[in-house]
Order: C-alpha cells, then sequence, then structure tokens
C-alpha cells in the first residue's frame, strides 16, 4: 500500500490567500492592519527560524508585525512587565511569546498576562478551558468575517491539523484516533479537538505501556512527541491516517516524529515533513490574528 500524501502546504496557502484578501478588505474600508506581537527571548536557532517565518507570513498577509527580541537572561519580571504591556496596548491584537523560555521563567507567569482576545496561541487557562468545554471549534477559527463576539482562540498546530483532515475527508466521528504526545501546546488542545469531533480519544505519553501496541488500534494517528522518526512503520494500522506534527532537525535534514517510508507503506494517508502541519500552524496562526483584531472575545 502507498500512502496519500496529504499536502498541507497547498491547504495552508489558500488560506493564507483568504486572509490577505480579508486583510486588503478591511484596510481599503480604512480599517487599521490587524497587529500580531512577537517576543523572542535568547538565541534558540531554532525559535529564531520559527519567529521569522511568522513575521514573513505576517508581512505577505498585510498583518503588522511588531516585535520584541529579550536576551536569554532576561529576568521573569521585565518579560512580564513586557507582555504586560502589550497587553494593554491598544495597536496590538494579538500576542505571541515563543516558546520554550529559559529555565529560570515560568511560562505560566508570563501566559497570565495575556488577555484570552489576544492569546493568538490560545494557551491561556480562559481559551484551553473553552476548548476544553466544546464551546469552540475549528469551523468558528475560520470564520474571518465574523463581527459577532467569538468564546475563544484555538491552538495554531491543532487546529490546522483538523483543517488538514477536514480538507482530506477523513472521518472522526468514531474513528479511534491516538495522539502521542500531551503538551499544552499539541498534544492536550489536540485531544479535546478530537474528542468535541466524536472521536475516541487515547493520549499516550512517556508512561504509557506498550506504545507501539496502542498506535497499531489508531485509524487516526497523531504523533506530536519531538522525537526523530520515533514512530516505526509497523506501529502503523494497515489504511490509518497518520498526521506528523514533528519537526525535528537532524544531521540528515529535517524529519518528523515518524518514520516516513515505512509508514507511508502502510497508512491509508500521512502527512510529510516538511510540508505537512507545519505550513498549517502558520496560517491558523494569522486566521487567529484576523479574529482578534475585529471580534471580541466573551468572558
Amino acid at each position: 500500500m502507498s500512502a496519500e500524501i496529504l499536502d498541507g502546504k497547498a491547504i495552508a496557502a489558500a488560506l493564507r490567500g483568504r486572509v490577505k484578501e480579508v486583510v486588503a478588505a478591511r484596510t481599503a474600508a480604512g480599517e487599521e492592519a490587524p497587529g500580531l506581537a512577537t517576543v523572542l527571548v535568547g538565541d534558540d536557532p531554532a525559535s529564531h527560524v520559527y519567529v521569522g517565518s511568522k513575521r514573513r507570513a505576517c508581512g505577505e498577509a498585510g498583518i503588522r508585525s511588531i516585535h520584541h527580541e529579550l536576551a536569554a537572561d532576561v529576568s521573569e519580571a521585565e518579560l512580564v512587565a513586557l507582555v504586560a504591556e502589550l497587553d494593554r496596548d491598544s495597536g496590538v491584537d494579538g500576542i505571541l511569546v515563543q516558546m520554550p523560555l529559559p529555565d529560570h521563567i515560568d511560562q505560566d507567569v508570563v501566559l497570565a498576562e495575556i488577555s484570552a482576545g489576544k492569546d493568538v496561541d490560545g494557551l491561556t487557562p480562559a481559551n484551553a478551558g473553552q476548548l476544553a468545554q466544546g464551546r469552540i471549534g475549528v469551523r468558528e477559527a475560520l470564520d474571518l468575517d465574523t463581527r459577532e463576539p467569538v468564546t475563544g482562540l484555538i491552538p495554531c498546530t491543532p487546529a490546522g491539523v483538523v483543517e488538514i483532515r477536514d480538507r482530506s475527508g477523513v472521518e472522526l466521528a468514531g474513528a479511534e484516533a491516538v495522539v502521542v504526545g500531551r503538551s499544552i501546546l499539541v498534544g492536550r488542545p489536540m485531544a479535546s479537538l478530537l474528542v468535541n469531533a466524536d472521536a475516541t480519544v487515547t493520549v499516550c505519553h512517556s508512561r504509557t505501556r506498550d506504545l507501539a501496541a496502542v498506535c497499531r488500534g489508531a485509524d487516526i494517528l497523531i504523533a506530536a512527541v519531538g522525537r526523530p522518526e520515533m514512530v516505526q512503520g509497523d506501529w502503523i494500522k494497515p489504511g490509518a491516517t497518520v498526521i506528523d506534527v514533528g519537526m525535528n532537525r537532524t544531521d540528515a535534514g529535517l524529519v518528523g516524529d515518524v518514520d516516513f517510508d515505512p509508514a507511508a507503506a502502510v497508512a491509508g494517508r500521512i502527512t510529510p515533513v516538511p510540508g505537512g502541519v507545519g505550513p498549517m500552524t502558520i496560517a491558523m496562526l494569522l486566521a487567529n490574528t484576523v479574529r482578534a483584531a475585529r471580534a471580541a472575545i466573551s468572558r
């Protein structure tokens, strides 16, 4: 069996084009372009690449990029003060603090300074709670024309995964879905979105017994653990849909969390790395920024 390749790059390009159209129409009508503030702490090369990509995408979509870079030894108090200032700034519609932060900074303390309406990463307790309760979904996240109050903003990567699934015709209702990884950025919100779509969901982690056997039971397998090619081909149920969220830099180049070639020989559908989930993450960030700019968050 040779798996169908799910082209996240093409799906993301269509969404980015839609965002650009919406922003252009609103600025032509005299409205200010949405503004996204990015905060980068330290000199981690991968973080610099990620933030650079996000800023370029903003420029291409007509979104204002407001960028702050801080030294790795910045104090927690200084970072908190900056984020609080951005949250008060009416010219800033969305705030993204690039993770991971240095060990001496508590990310929860920093995130607490971001109001739900500017939390384009969907990481604050308010937004996470709305998602967990099933009050927000990807359809709402993609409604860029709304002027009505919205209930929250969804983390970009999980939302991008669901959009790939929607565009590819993968049925979630009643499916056995396995998420490998339980981070607050991907694994946990991904599980909530799958539950909200009526899938039966198992979340795996470092303490999971016989991980390979659990994965073999999945109709939909989502790998988001951050370990290069950890998921082997013989972990895949024949015909399953495999979504690889991993992005690991190795001596051989950029690879995912799934050993691609053996997995593709068994799966029915699979996302590549690069060109799968990564482009969707940035596209959903742009969509979240547009919604943050023009739709008041209900509190």
